[in-house]
C-alpha cells in the first residue's frame, strides 16, 4: 500500500518492481555527469540540466557531494531550477533556487 510507495520514494536502494533505486540511478548518472557535463563545466561553459526525479538528486548528490541520508531529505520541488556557481574543481561556490515572488 501507501507504506511501500513511501519507501520507494523515499529510500536510496529499494527499487520498485521492474524500477531505478536511486542508488542504481546514480550509478547510471555518475558516468555520464564525468564523461559529459563535468569537462563542459570545468571548460568555463554554462550547462542546462533538464530532467527527473531520481536523476536530479544523482546529479545534486554528486554536484553538493551529498550521502545517501542527506539526499533523501533534500527536496526538490517539480519544475523550479536551481542554478550553482562552480570552482575551477567543481566545487559549490554558490547554489540558489527560483522561486516565484509570491513564495
Amino acid at each position: 500500500g501507501s507504506e511501500q510507495v513511501h519507501i520507494w520514494r523515499r529510500s536510496y536502494d529499494v527499487p520498485p518492481p521492474g524500477g531505478e533505486s536511486l542508488k542504481d540511478t546514480r550509478e547510471r548518472v555518475a558516468p555520464y555527469f564525468e564523461q559529459h557535463i563535468a569537462p563542459l563545466l570545468r571548460g568555463g561553459t554554462n550547462v542546462l540540466v533538464v530532467a527527473h526525479g531520481n536523476s536530479l538528486r544523482s546529479l545534486i548528490m554528486l554536484i553538493e557531494n551529498l550521502t545517501p541520508e542527506e539526499i533523501l531529505k533534500t527536496e526538490i520541488s517539480t519544475g523550479v531550477p536551481i542554478t550553482y556557481e562552480l570552482d575551477p574543481d567543481l566545487r559549490v561556490l554558490s547554489k540558489s533556487v527560483l522561486t516565484s515572488p509570491t513564495e
